[in-house]
């Protein structure tokens, strides 16, 4: 019988900036990034020592530069996402309704446009896991699966 190996991942936080009008905030990733050139929401790696929520308020602080208190920001899906490289990684999305200030893009290093957009039909040139996770978003799906191979359970793949 061989040991098991204990499955460790790095953790994705992102947050939908969601308007009244149903649309949500995207950054058009650029410069030497992750996906450049495409639409992902806000949102980076969550660090040591913070927790989820920590996370989210400090990526869309340094992303966008608005502050959403912690009642306002809300859990809405999990996405156990596997990279191109093969690398399984979770990624918790949050959405707030609510924020302080208006958006603007605090990272033009990283971000060259922040894009509004209706998370029903997302733009075709999102991160393909950004459009999965818009799309179950959609749909009020809580869990899906993106990149791994086609399974009966867990959403889209």
């Amino acid at each position: 019988m061989s040991p098991t190996t204990r499955y460790r991942t790095v953790v994705d936080v992102m947050v939908l900036l969601h308007r009244t009008d149903g649309r949500v905030l995207l950054l058009r990733r650029a410069g030497e990034v992750y996906a450049s050139g495409l639409l992902a929401p806000p949102g980076g790696h969550l660090e040591d020592g913070e927790t989820l929520v920590e996370g989210a308020l400090r990526e869309v602080g340094e992303e966008v530069g608005v502050g959403i208190a912690p009642a306002d920001l809300e859990f809405c899906h999990l996405v156990h996402h596997r990279s191109p490289e093969g690398e399984g990684r979770l990624g918790v999305v949050f959405t707030a309704q609510r924020w302080a200030g208006e958006p603007r893009n605090r990272e033009p290093e990283k971000c060259s446009a922040l894009v509004w957009a209706n998370p029903a039909r997302p733009p075709s040139d999102c991160v393909p896991y950004t459009a999965a996770v818009l799309d179950r978003f959609s749909s009020g799906a809580l869990l899906s699966t993106h990149g791994w191979p086609a399974t009966t359970a867990g959403g889209a793949s």
